[in-house]
């Protein structure tokens, strides 16, 4: 014992000598724990491409009651299908000529309302649409016989631990996912050998929902096409796209189909290990069940101790614990979610939103976070498709008469266009790549990653240029034809928006900085366009919502959605397009007069960005934790928006690349934690933390 205690008192002694971080006590006073079954409350394991997301009986016994909540989905990067399309629709009859100002005629995939242009504008909405790869769960169980919960989700280990009785008889199961492949593993002890039922649905097409049908069991087949006494697999067949269920257990069990589309899993033993690995492919390395739970641990625990952290502890403020659990579940769902090897979508792996498709412009707030936080390598892996998605840029970029390459807003991993009345005129996405690129080499500085990206980098500014009009008379450069960040303002009427003026002339200055890196000259247009970007307009001391909108803060219409004018000084620095005592004076009448309850979860963070920026910190964390529906903050940590979106993760990373500003600031900050109130109720501390440009 006296060995022990002296051992115990060097390690303290080492600990606050470094004053490092406890990062285990950290996370472990922050881990969701759940006691009751609640719809909103279900826990994801996941390794960035591929995610389950379990109920109370750490396995998916009950869809249909978790559906209208946060669903209990099975997806992943690949999971992909398209319905049949008998009529034939091309995806060029959803194209409609527009004449913005810019000398040609431009073509953009919109949504006719009516023939063929809508048929075909409906198809590719819809298709492809992502994938609910399967629901494993418990045999015969209503929610009434589920008694004494005891559900935690482990986040140092990444492990789901549930405890829960039925008819007096204790139920155990750890659930894993494999950070190296889309398999998930479930250790059971159940002295009663409840079997499990293995179910497929067939897609629903929908624009928003858990994306099953049970309804249809004729339009799909899942055939046991090999058995064996420690697994099976099964060959999904939905139309022209078929997958894979590799199941394998450690234990005695039998499988047998029991309809079309389920299957019973009957174990033998009081304990076992299940692991459900799906695949594109029919041969797989399925391994042993057994090491997935160590793998997923070593994987979390080198997260957990490799990248930045933040510890609220020791502050005395009263709102600083909620932000704590904000931010370390917010780590942990991007990391499970938005990880992959393509763009995430804004429901990440849980369930369908815009049909599952995946948004371009909102890839900053999910993913910016990752090298701020020491995590570039998980933005590198998504950033890679922009490679594959470049010939069909460019090729948008032709049909609307520009050079270079125009990134689309909603696409899916084929990079094609989706059609919508909206998105195809947005243009906040097109700078995206060159920040995030950046972001990436300031955490690794690598002339092979600017290399890499350069190319990408000068045709992304090379659209950029060629979409501003140069106006000679003022002699400026002008943003038109676009609907902006905040899309409650009309294309045909928009001139200079600011935040997108400020993104033009912070992502050329980039693109210049990356072609001297590169040993290249520097292009002089661009520098002319940097140098006579139109500056930010403004009516009786506030910056309107684009130079077109002198109505801004008259008109609803242009106080609802995203207060995007504040965008321009936050998310980047100060330049000479903005006024710094106007935009003080901006958002002191947005904060005190928007209309709150038509924001979206990355506003706030975007507020609050703005607020550290111009020196008002309260504000910062006031935003942050302002008290609105769309900034609600769910038990497991999602940020639920309304009853469509129970979850919204551009919300969770919003918040983490707000947190890195207002810890480790900016280039040439030198205020330590500048986006705190210095009142002596915020002592934070932080860890592996990046600044911002």
């Amino acid at each position: 014992m006296k060995k022990i205690l002296l051992a115990a008192a060097a390690l303290c002694m080492i600990s606050c000598s470094t004053n490092k971080i406890n990062r285990v006590a950290l996370l472990e006073r922050n881990n969701p724990h759940i006691t009751a079954i609640d719809t909103l409350a279900s826990l994801t394991v996941g390794n960035g491409g591929f995610a389950v997301t379990v109920d109370v009986t750490g396995l998916q016994t009950f869809p249909e009651l978790y559906s209208k909540g946060v669903p209990l989905g099975t997806q992943s990067d690949w999971g992909w299908h398209s319905f049949s399309n008998p009529e034939q629709y091309r995806h060029e009859e959803s194209w409609r000529p527009y004449d913005f100002g810019h000398g040609h005629t431009e073509l953009y995939a919109t949504q006719p309302k009516e023939g063929r242009g809508k048929g075909a504008a409906d198809w590719y909405r819809m298709n492809p649409h992502r994938l609910h790869l399967g629901v494993i769960g418990f045999e015969g169980l209503t929610p009434a016989d589920v008694k004494a919960i005891d559900q935690e989700l482990d986040l140092y280990g990444g492990e789901i631990r549930s405890y829960f009785e039925v008819e007096g008889n204790p139920i155990l199961v750890a659930t894993s996912v494999d950070p190296e492949c889309d398999r998930y593993t479930a250790t059971i002890s159940d002295k009663s050998h409840r079997a499990l039922i293995v179910r497929f649905a067939y897609p629903t097409g929908q624009h928003t929902d858990d994306g099953c049908d049970w309804a249809a069991d004729e339009k799909h087949q899942s055939e046991l096409i090999a058995t064996s006494e420690q697994g099976a697999i099964i060959r999904r067949t939905l139309d022209e796209t078929t997958y894979y269920l590799h199941l394998n257990w450690v234990g005695k069990a039998s499988i047998a189909s029991i309809g079309r589309n389920a299957l019973r899993i009957e174990p033998a033993d009081d304990q076992w290990t299940l692991a459900a690995h799906y695949t594109p492919e029919a041969e797989v390395e399925t391994g042993d069940p057994t090491l997935v739970g160590a793998a997923a641990r070593a994987y979390w625990n080198n997260f957990w101790e490799q990248g930045g952290i933040v510890d609220f502890s020791h502050c005395t403020d009263p709102r600083a614990s909620e932000l704590e659990r904000r931010v370390v579940l917010s780590q942990y769902l991007l990391a499970v979610q938005c990880a992959g090897h393509v763009p995430p979508q804004e429901t990440g792996l849980t369930y369908n939103s815009w049909f599952g498709k995946f948004h371009l412009e909102m890839i900053y707030w999910h993913q910016a976070h990752f090298p701020l936080f020491g995590h570039a390598e998980l933005l590198q892996k998504s950033l890679a498709w922009y490679h594959t998605a470049a010939p069909i840029a460019r090729g948008i970029a032709e049909r609307q008469g520009f050079k270079g390459l125009r990134w689309m807003k909603m696409t899916d991993p084929s990079a094609m266009e989706a059609p919508s009345k909206t998105g195809s005129f947005l243009i906040w996405q097109q700078p995206h790549l060159i920040y995030l690129a950046e972001l990436v080499y300031r955490a690794n500085p690598s002339q092979e990653w600017i290399e890499q990206f350069g190319g990408l980098v000068d045709e992304t500014a090379e659209w950029m240029y060629d979409f501003a009009d140069y106006n000679a008379e003022l002699d400026r450069y002008e943003l038109r034809g676009i609907i902006p960040a905040q899309e409650t303002l009309r294309a045909a009427e928009t001139v200079n928006p600011p935040y997108e003026l400020v993104y033009w002339h912070h992502a050329m200055t980039l693109a210049q900085l990356w072609r001297e890196r590169r040993g290249l000259e520097r292009v002089a247009e661009w520098d002319d366009l940097i140098a006579k970007l139109s500056p930010l307009t403004a009516k009786d001391g506030l910056y309107l919502a684009a130079e077109t909108a002198p109505e801004t803060y008259e008109d609803i219409r242009f106080t609802s959605d995203h207060p995007a004018v504040l965008g321009a000084v936050g998310i980047f620095p100060q330049t000479e397009l903005v006024d710094p005592e106007i935009m003080k004076q901006t958002q002191k009448w947005i904060w005190d007069n928007w209309n709150w309850d038509e924001t979206w979860g990355w506003d706030y963070p975007m507020v609050a960005m703005n607020a550290v920026r111009l020196g008002i910190p309260e504000n910062a964390v006031s935003a942050l934790l302002m008290d609105k529906r769309t900034n609600t903050y769910l038990p497991n940590g999602h940020n639920y928006q309304d009853q469509r979106l129970r979850c919204y993760l551009p919300g969770n990373g919003g918040l983490l690349t707000t947190i890195a500003l207002m810890c480790a600031g900016w280039d040439g900050c030198e205020e330590k934690n500048p986006g705190f109130p210095k009142d002596g109720t915020w002592d934070v501390r932080w860890e592996g933390l990046n600044p911002l440009p």
